[in-house]
């Protein structure tokens, strides 16, 4: 049987930082992946044009300093987004004026959410969801921007998605106007190489060390070590370990079996959270054609509503990213690519002229179809649950240590929290070897 000091399960970022760490510190480690590829919910492509886009997770937020660093350090290329002063929002073909009655009652609505962040969703109001905050809101075209923006931001079913949840989330993610914005916002920043820089130069480091298309079934803790038990790969069987890193979000890392039994608070995590739905597409133009008459940052409000931003670099070619979240993003599943395109970006020419329905590049990603990501942005938590809130618990339990995104302490569910658990649970394994 093989023999390591760690195991981490998954090769997404944290678990590639923690692994990279650990290996600098003379740790014997050893990263099991169930995908062919290592990046988790990050995930770049190169265009037609040579360009680099990004269809997972993209975006540095302003004070994010760890993956800014970590990006300096493997030679990755910031650029700030190219953004007006708030989204234009589109409905029927029209843009609403920022001074319109739905867009100033939306506003307020954003800043009672700001408001109950800060104080706390009262007792009284128990359980109740994004869809019946919606429905208390006056006018149509209000309710269908909230909608819009908010199932963008988090993904969630408006209807799955409780009012305690989200604004624990926003207090978590430092603000709406930090949680929503661009510029300034957690949306600041991208990189012209893409995310996928940042893993395959995590990746190479580790060489041998990192085993995909290994997809981890079982683990065994008998007190002394654990047996970590693979059931597809080269490598199939089983591997010895000291300890073992979980990095998958609860409800992926669920299809685990752990014997010893997980505690019950721990294992709830994995059936009272839910992966997020979303659809991400990008669409490549030789120039950014659009900033020649307007910002291409927009809530289109006619279905399937959608947010979309100038994601390419400032010197081009011109990237059009288009998120659709939500039921929304399951809606267009059927659809082929040519119709869901279209779909997409017809409704956009009015605005932003007849060239945006000839892109040359189109990449696309429906991320609640991936199974091994089970979804993006991040795990949800059920309403009704009273655990599971972001960030979720990461205290080891036996010789099963735990990261990923969502146990940061710090911007859990973004790529900077990844990065941050990565490292925190490879003090934590430092600080429990032997003789420290």
């Amino acid at each position: 049987m093989e023999q390591v000091d760690v195991v981490v399960i998954g090769a997404g970022l944290s678990g590639l930082v923690a692994a990279r760490e650990l290996h600098r510190r003379g740790v014997d480690v050893l990263v099991l992946e169930s995908a062919d590829r290592p990046g988790g919910r990050a995930l770049t492509e190169t265009t037609a044009l040579g360009s680099r886009v990004d269809l997972g997770g993209q975006w540095i937020g302003h004070g994010h300093h760890r993956i800014t660093a970590l990006a300096a350090e493997l030679g990755a290329t910031p650029f700030r987004m190219h953004t007006g002063t708030l989204p234009t929002v589109l409905d029927g073909g029209r843009a609403l004026p920022a001074a319109a009655p739905p867009v100033l009652v939306a506003g307020l609505a954003l800043a009672g959410i700001e408001l109950l962040s800060r104080t706390g969703v009262p007792r009284r109001a128990g359980d109740h969801t994004l869809r019946s905050l919606l429905d208390r809101v006056p006018g149509r075209t209000a309710r269908r921007l909230l909608e819009v923006a908010l199932s963008a931001a988090w993904t969630a079913d408006p209807d799955r998605f409780s009012l305690r949840a989200m604004t624990r989330m926003v207090r978590s993610q430092g603000g709406l106007r930090a949680a929503l914005g661009t510029r300034g916002g957690a949306q600041d920043t991208l990189l012209v190489e893409g995310m996928g820089a940042l893993v395959d130069g995590l990746a190479a480091g580790l060489g041998e060390r990192l085993r995909l298309g290994e997809r981890v079934v079982a683990v065994t803790d008998d007190g002394t070590g654990v047996t970590v038990h693979t059931a597809t790969g080269p490598g199939s069987g089983t591997v010895r370990a000291g300890r073992v890193v979980v990095t998958a979000p609860p409800p992926t890392a669920a299809r685990i079996r752990f014997d010893p039994p997980l505690p019950p608070e721990r294992a709830a995590l994995g059936t009272d959270l839910y992966m997020g739905s979303v659809h991400k597409a990008i669409a490549v133009y030789e120039r950014p054609f659009w900033r020649d008459r307007t910002s291409a940052e927009l809530l289109v409000l006619d279905p399937p509503g959608r947010a979309v931003f100038d994601s390419g670099p400032p010197d081009g070619p011109g990237h059009l990213c288009v998120l659709v979240a939500g039921p929304a993003a399951r809606e267009i599943d059927g659809l082929d690519p040519a119709e869901r395109r279209e779909r997409l970006l017809g409704p956009l020419a009015a605005h932003l002229g007849g060239q945006v329905r000839e892109p040359v590049g189109w990449h696309e990603r429906s991320w609640h179809l991936d199974e091994h990501a089970g979804g993006g942005y991040l795990a949800l938590p059920l309403p009704g649950t009273t655990d599971g809130f972001p960030p979720v618990p990461s205290a080891p339990v036996g010789n099963v240590h735990w990261a990923g995104s969502e146990t940061s302490a710090e911007h859990p569910g973004y790529l900077e929290g990844a990065v941050a658990a990565g490292l925190r649970v490879a003090d934590e394994l430092h600080d429990h070897r032997p003789g420290a």
